[in-house]
Formats: structure tokens, C-alpha cells, sequence
């Protein structure tokens, strides 16, 4: 039988990637409002690997015939899986679908030394790239943030990543509460010295329904206001830029080749299999471009992936106007902006030229001489304004 030939798709070139959601903690960081779970009396891990294993074949099943350009074990804490079970995931995606010889795999962990030593072996399952979730290199803000590692555990991980893996990266959180422009330009001076190639920056946003949240309603938390996290962001975009780690997207530094290709598959709106509690896909099926949701409760989606072969609670099928702004909202995070034709092909519609000309004129967007429109330096920190404007 001659191998299936996936439907066509204007976003076709930008890849497929397989996303693998690991859904358990150590512990619950209070500002994460990700779908993390912690198990004191531990997790059955090839019970789970197994019921990875079925709801591959099920993603397999609805998108055959891709072959895979990126896998991004996600969480939660992937470190926390034993590298066997790592292994079995990614034999399992491998037996699924073609994988590209070049493909990244990147696999995130937690900086404790009992999660590093894992390290050696994560690379001989497959792994090429580790994402190590630092988020501050003072052991003062790491306690508040519920982190369990100190700073001096943080380097030495990105040490031994970096004698295990030729990519790596590191992310850090910054608009923390009483954090000066100052501090925080010292901090990620020193993080620099350590990041070989990439490093994602993230802005603290207080999420509801996490402790953050709870904290800063009773005035116990007081992050800073928006003109002293625009310093901040400000600070980070020029620091990074002189050292050779400019954005490619509003949240992540690279140097030039170095960016995540899996990340970028997202931002250019390619497709992509979400496996794992509460993991979402986007795949293009015979009825057009879908988004997928599976079930969040790890107990739950493991029992459903017994019973009916996967996990997946929600099927939408994506019209026009939602891919337009999907495409619009993703694309314009990155520094090269979008095609706007390519626009126009999803949407069914051009990008309103009276809208586009005065976001122009104000200097929140740019076209560049590729044709392509891009959110300027001073467009990117207000960029949901923007890509309202735009979408309207």
C-alpha cells in the first residue's frame, strides 16, 4: 500500500512536530497555572508509557504519512521520567511516522542534581537538545518562586548539559516583585556567560487560580507596575542584542542558526500532534486544519486511553477567520513577522490595508523589504493591541 499523502495545507512547509506532555512535578511552583500534577506515592511510568504508546498510534492513525521534523517532551517535569521511558516514547513516535534525520528533540528538565545525572542517558535515547528550567540565579527569588534547586545546582546543570548536549538552553523569569533594572541586568549578564546559544526570558504574569494569584489580591505579592516591566524588558532586549542573542521572538534569545525548531513550528503555524494529558494539537485532516484537546487529569486520561485508545475530549474544526488570527497572533511573536499573503490564502481575506497602513504610520509595525510585516521594537511589547487591530 503506497504510503498516505497528507492533505494540502498553506502552511504545509512549516513542519510537523509531535508534542509530548509529561504531566508531574516534584512540586507546584505557585506561579504556574501549567497542567502539572505532583504524585507523592509515584508515578506508574510504564503504564503510562504504554498508554503514550497507544494514543501515538491513534495521532498516527487520524495524520499519516508526515514525516516529523521536531519532538518537544514537555511537562510538568520530563526529567523526572526514567530514561527508559523516555526511550519508549520516542521509539513509539519513531514507529509512527518517518523522523527526519535532522530533527530536534528536545526534551525540558528541572536543574536538580538528581535530575542532571539523567542527563548521559537522555542523549543516548535520543534527545539532542535539554530546555533547563532555571528561572533565577538567586537563591532568595528561587525559594519564593517554589523552585527546588539553588543557584549553584542551576550552573552546574547547564554544565553538564553542555557536556552532553551540543544544544541547549535555559529560561529565566524577570518582572519579579522588587526586582530593579540593575539587578536584573547583572543576572542576566551572568546568565549569558553560561547560555552557549539560546536562552528564553519570560515575564512573570500572575496567573488566577495559581498562589501568585491569591498573594497579589491580598496585597501580600506586588509584582512591578507596566512602566517599570517595560525597563525591565527593555534592559533584556538590549543586553541580549549586544552579547549576540537577539530575539527571534518576544520571549526567546538565540544566536543566529540557534533558534528552537520546534518552538518556531508553532509561531509559523505548522502542524503538529499533541499527546499526553491535556496536551493540544493542531493537525490538518480531509476536513481542514483541527485542533485538538485531550483530557487534563492524568488518572483520567490514562483510564480513557485504556478504554478507548486515546485521550482527546475536544475536536474542532477551525474556520477560516479562526486560522487567520491564529496565524496573525502566532506569526507576529517572531522577529521576521508573517507572509501576508499567506494570510490572506487562511483567512480568505487580505490584512485591512487602512488598519495596516496606520499601525505603520504609528510605528508598531513594519513591511519589510521581503514584503513580509513585522511588529517593531515598539510594537512587540503591546502586540495583543496590535494583532487586535490587525484582526479586526
Amino acid at each position: 500500500m503506497p504510503p498516505a499523502t497528507p492533505p494540502d495545507h498553506p502552511t504545509r512547509d512549516a513542519g510537523f512536530g509531535i508534542y509530548l506532555h509529561w504531566p508531574f512535578c516534584a512540586a507546584k511552583c505557585p506561579y504556574c497555572d501549567f497542567n502539572s500534577h505532583v504524585r507523592h506515592a509515584g508515578v506508574d511510568q510504564p503504564r503510562f508509557l504504554a498508554a503514550f504508546r497507544r494514543e501515538i498510534a491513534h495521532a498516527a492513525a487520524l495524520a499519516p504519512g508526515r514525516t516529523v521534523t521536531s519532538i518537544f517532551l514537555g511537562g510538568g517535569t520530563p526529567s523526572l521520567m526514567a530514561p527508559d521511558t523516555v526511550a519508549g516514547l520516542l521509539d513509539a513516535v519513531a514507529g509512527a511516522w518517518s523522523v527526519a534525520p535532522d530533527a530536534e528533540v528536545t526534551l525540558e528538565a528541572n536543574p536538580t542534581s538528581v535530575e542532571a545525572t539523567r542527563f548521559r542517558c537522555y542523549r543516548t535515547a535520543g534527545v539532542n537538545r535539554v530546555s533547563l528550567g532555571v528561572q533565577a540565579l538567586d537563591d532568595g527569588d528561587l525559594k519564593r518562586l517554589g523552585r527546588l534547586h539553588s543557584v549553584a545546582e542551576a550552573l552546574d546543570a547547564v554544565r553538564t548539559a553542555s557536556a552532553h548536549f551540543e544544544r541547549f538552553s535555559f529560561d529565566l523569569i524577570y518582572a519579579r516583585p522588587e526586582q530593579t533594572p540593575e539587578a536584573w541586568a547583572a543576572e542576566l549578564r551572568r546568565a549569558i556567560d553560561y547560555a552557549a546559544e539560546h536562552l528564553s526570558l519570560y515575564q512573570l504574569t500572575i496567573e488566577p487560580g495559581t498562589p501568585f494569584f491569591g498573594l497579589a489580591q491580598a496585597g501580600r505579592l506586588v509584582p512591578p507596575d507596566d512602566d517599570a516591566s517595560r525597563a525591565l524588558y527593555d534592559v533584556t532586549q538590549e543586553i541580549c542584542g549586544l552579547a549576540g542573542l537577539p530575539a527571534y521572538e518576544i520571549s526567546n534569545h538565540a544566536r543566529p542558526g540557534a533558534q528552537s525548531r520546534h518552538n518556531l513550528l508553532y509561531w509559523r503555524y505548522g502542524e503538529y500532534a499533541g499527546i499526553g494529558p491535556g496536551a493540544h494539537g493542531r493537525l490538518v485532516l480531509p476536513q481542514g486544519r483541527t485542533g485538538t484537546l485531550t483530557e487534563k487529569a492524568p488518572e483520567e486520561w490514562l483510564a480513557r486511553v485504556e478504554r478507548d485508545g486515546h485521550g482527546i475530549v475536544e475536536t474542532e474544526t477551525l474556520s477560516a477567520e479562526d486560522q487567520g488570527d491564529e496565524f496573525l497572533m502566532m506569526g507576529l511573536r517572531l522577529t521576521e513577522g508573517i507572509d501576508p499573503a499567506r494570510y490572506a490564502t487562511l483567512k480568505g481575506r487580505p490584512l485591512h490595508a487602512g488598519r495596516l497602513d496606520a499601525l505603520v504610520r504609528d510605528g508598531l509595525v513594519a513591511r519589510r523589504p521581503d514584503g513580509r510585516i513585522a511588529a517593531t521594537a515598539r510594537g512587540a511589547p503591546v502586540l495583543n493591541a496590535v494583532v487586535a487591530e490587525l484582526a479586526g
